[in-house]
Formats: structure tokens, C-alpha cells, sequence
């Protein structure tokens, strides 16, 4: 089992994302670690759409500069948006973006989506978009898990794009060490490579599909939808 004392803290993640708001208002600059970002979200809002085309309630954990809620906006508004974060200088960006472009309620929370407070039987949907793999024991992501699934309407949808590891070690080295390294060396070289899995290494503690869609099962969603994986990414989403 990975060490997870030695991970970032909340404080050290939240300090850190408040220095990066320029780069993270762009979803090519601020996810160019992620392979198939792009096409993630757009698979992602049309799964939205195509499940609740009269849906009014949106949650965005983690929404970070907002673009996972401007692309919903792009297809569906106006509509009442919850923007989560960790950082307020993030926060102040994705609200300041998208009143730009909505004119539905805007409310715009500062916290840990482990201790925020928000209302139960709520979002029409919710989407978390690279931020829970921040979570840590297996304690803490069932806990999440219940959590976004009290906040959702019955019949709500919740949508997840995230780095994701392999169950077995040695296809783990392959998928993970071997098969991304590569793809990271090849956007710079490999003194990136291996300060993305410094990083990667410090900050994250992310865990597997097949882990994550049991556990959504677990917590009561009844069903669950696998959209797309490529090498350690991966979108899925469950239907409460």
C-alpha cells in the first residue's frame, strides 16, 4: 500500500493552484499533462446533454478556472452553477468567466468538497474534473463518493475525468512508467517526464476504474457509465 503521509496537504495544493490561475484558464496549457483533455470534456457534456437535456443544477468540484462549466454552458443555459475550489484566486476567475456567459445563479464556494457545505438532493448534475485523485485512504474517497451522491437529485447524473492507476503492478510500469512516460518525454523531454512524476508522486494518490465505478455502485448510484480511457486517464460517470 502507498505511503500517503508524506502526500502534499490540503494547504500545499491550495497554495499552489492559486499561483497557476493564468495557465489553468486554458484547457490545452492547463491540462497539457492530460492526454485527451478535449476530447474528455466535450465526451463528458454531451453525456450530460444527452442524459438530462432539461437539466437546471450544476456542481463543478473542483472547477479550478471554470471550463468544464463554460463547455456545459456552450450547450445548455442559462443555469444555476455551484463553482467548488480550494483557491480563491481560481474561484474569483471561473466566476468572473462564466457570469460572462450565464445568466442563471452563480454561487461560487471556497473549501474542500470534503467539508463544504451544500445542500442534499440538489444538482441535476455534478462534474469533477482531475481533482479527486487529491484523495487520499480508502475512507475518504467512499466518503466523497456518499457525498456526491446525497447532493444529487434522484435520477442526477455525476461525471468524472481523472488520473487513474492500473491494478496490477506490472502493467501499472507499462500503462504508467513506460507507456506515459513516453508520451511525456515526447511534449518536452525527459527532464519533464520525470518532474511531472515528481509531482505526480508528491501531490497525488489516484486509484483505478474498476475501484472508483465499484465504490460508485457501492454508495447507491445504479448504474454506472465507462466513456473513455486512454493509458492513466480515464472519464466515467454514474446515474443516482
Amino acid at each position: 500500500m502507498e505511503n500517503l503521509s508524506d502526500k502534499s496537504t490540503v494547504a500545499e495544493i491550495q497554495a499552489r493552484f492559486d499561483q497557476d490561475v493564468a495557465r489553468f484558464s486554458n484547457l490545452e496549457t492547463g491540462q497539457q499533462t492530460t492526454i485527451d483533455a478535449s476530447f474528455s470534456v466535450e465526451l463528458i457534456v454531451d453525456s450530460i446533454m444527452a442524459h438530462s437535456p432539461n437539466l437546471k443544477t450544476v456542481l463543478d468540484v473542483g472547477c479550478g478556472a471554470g471550463n468544464y462549466t463554460l463547455k456545459l454552458l456552450s450547450k445548455k443555459a442559462p443555469l444555476d452553477c455551484t463553482l467548488l475550489d480550494l483557491s480563491q484566486p481560481m474561484l474569483d476567475r471561473a466566476r468572473e468567466r462564466v457570469a460572462a456567459v450565464n445568466g442563471g445563479a452563480i454561487a461560487a464556494v471556497q473549501g474542500d468538497i470534503r467539508t463544504a457545505e451544500l445542500p442534499e438532493n440538489h444538482y441535476c448534475t455534478i462534474m469533477a474534473a482531475a481533482v479527486l485523485h487529491h484523495l487520499r485512504d480508502e475512507s475518504d474517497w467512499e466518503a466523497v463518493f456518499a457525498k456526491l451522491y446525497r447532493l444529487l437529485k434522484p435520477g442526477g447524473s455525476l461525471w468524472i475525468t481523472d488520473l487513474v492507476v492500473q491494478e496490477t503492478p506490472a502493467i501499472q510500469r507499462l500503462i504508467f512508467h513506460e507507456r506515459y512516460g513516453n508520451y511525456l518525454a515526447g511534449l518536452k523531454d525527459e527532464a519533464y517526464r520525470d518532474s511531472v512524476f515528481a509531482y505526480i508522486a508528491k501531490e497525488d494518490s489516484p486509484r483505478s476504474v474498476n475501484f472508483q465505478m465499484k465504490l460508485l455502485e457501492k454508495v447507491g448510484f445504479r448504474s454506472v457509465e465507462l466513456l473513455h480511457k486512454h493509458l492513466c486517464f480515464a472519464a466515467f460517470g454514474a446515474i443516482k
